[in-house]
């Protein structure tokens, strides 16, 4: 019975880990669709998506895997195999995002105050999904795990890490866009705005969260 109440357990946070995958993959949908600059996690996929012929679904798989990459290299021996998990979840959440893309492709706005809005729909959801993520509990994304590794092999704090993550992605999404598109695109004033109120919003609902128990829904029931 201990057995199969673990695995009804796992099995539900796998299901609140999805959910949360699939409302930050349409958040990201609704960054891009407002045309204000993408969240820094996403700047580089979207401009490199801006001039190839991928997805930014695709090169979100791609660069997830490089990612794992990195983390096999920054930690060696000590690297876990057991995050290997993370590869079928980048595919999960790349196609997550064309779907999102896809579905957010009609919507359509004529001011400026309406891409805002869309951006915030965006900025609400990537937090939600963000804190549904933490609250799961089973496994962090490839970019978190980059951000782990460097912290676990040189004992760095993982706020200033994760802000260096962050700004490095946006300065490399910026460099590309310069060369490749000869002008500023997927960094804007949204971006800005994504880096300084995700992690609110995500803040927000753990507290939520703990608030409503939402971890005793992962309990299995005694039989």
């Amino acid at each position: 019975m201990d057995r199969k109440r673990k695995w009804q357990e796992l099995l539900k946070r796998y299901v609140f880990f999805c959910l949360g995958l699939a409302i930050m993959a349409f958040g990201v949908a609704f960054s891009i669709k407002a045309d204000l600059g993408t969240s820094p996690i996403s700047s580089l996929p979207y401009v490199i998506s801006l001039f190839t012929p991928l997805t930014v679904g695709n090169i979100t798989i791609l660069m997830h895997m490089v990612m794992i990459l990195l983390q096999m290299i920054i930690l060696g021996k000590a690297y876990e195999w057991i995050q290997l998990i993370q590869l079928p979840v980048a595919i999960v959440f790349g196609y997550l995002t064309d779907l999102g893309v896809w579905a957010t492709s009609g919507i359509s706005y004529s001011a400026y105050w309406q891409q805002w809005l869309l951006c915030i729909v965006g900025i609400f959801l990537v937090g939600l999904g963000v804190s549904c993520e933490v609250t799961a509990n089973v496994v962090t994304l490839a970019g978190e795990g980059v951000v782990l590794a460097v912290c676990k092999r040189f004992k760095l704090p993982f706020a200033n890490m994760k802000i260096a993550f962050d700004v490095t992605l946006v300065v490399l999404a910026c460099i590309l866009s310069f060369i490749f598109l000869h002008g500023l695109f997927g960094v804007r004033e949204g971006t800005v705005a994504a880096a300084l109120c995700v992690g609110l919003v995500a803040r927000f609902f753990n507290a939520a969260f703990k608030k409503l128990k939402v971890e005793k829904l992962f309990h299995a029931p005694l039989e």
